[in-house]
């Protein structure tokens, strides 16, 4: 079997995700770039380095792993900009509809569940166990995070957030930059950036 190489840009909880989810893809080296690095730091046996300048090698194909959403379109910039081949990574134990489309520098975690006609937009996250059902959309450097789920016809924003567990009924739409809370219950439409949480949710901080 040749040698893949992944850089992931990041060493946060979200790259160790990243991580797992590549080796089961078939990369066998790794390389974690992150400016908190310590001296001579490794992540099963893979190295964590400062700076692209300390990285060993050649390297081509890239992710951005920071769980923010806008330093994750900082991290996909500046990869693109040095002239990294952005990856999307999918888990090969996720399930993925035939018409669904997954854009660039996404990541779909393990038993996470993309239904038909899904769209899942740039550099997005659709974490573990996550479910993005038939005919929704997940916007740029959006969040599903673990266990969240997103009903049919729904739509969450650029730069939007599902906590862990929420859900979104069917035919919802959540706008861009807003954040809902972990186990929270989406029953009607968000147009306001800003906090929500509740069930049925309620808005906690507006911007």
């Amino acid at each position: 079997m040749s040698d893949r190489k992944l850089l992931v840009y990041g060493f946060g909880g979200h790259a160790r995700s990243v991580a797992d989810v590549a080796l089961c893809c078939g990369y066998t080296h790794l390389a974690f770039v992150d400016a908190q690095a310590r001296p001579h730091e490794t992540f099963t046996g893979h190295p964590v380095v400062p700076t692209f300048g300390d990285l060993q090698g050649d390297w081509s194909e890239a992710i951005a792993a920071s769980g923010d959403g806008s330093k994750r379109q900082m991290q996909l910039d500046e990869l693109t900009q040095l002239g990294f081949q952005v990856i999307s990574l999918l888990s090969p134990r996720s399930t993925i509809a035939f018409n669904a489309k997954v854009a660039i520098g996404s990541f779909v975690g393990h038993h996470a569940h993309i239904g038909p006609g899904a769209c899942v937009g740039r550099g997005a996250i659709v974490n573990t166990a996550a479910v993005v059902e038939h005919d929704t959309y997940v916007g740029d450097f959006a969040h599903v995070s673990v266990n969240a789920t997103l009903a049919g016809s729904s739509r969450i924003g650029n730069f939007s957030m599902l906590g862990a567990g929420a859900t979104v009924i069917d035919r919802i739409t959540i706008g861009d930059h807003t954040m809902v809370g972990a186990g929270s219950v989406v029953i009607r439409s968000i147009a306001s950036p800003g906090v929500y949480a509740g069930a049925p949710c309620k808005p906690i901080r507006k911007q």
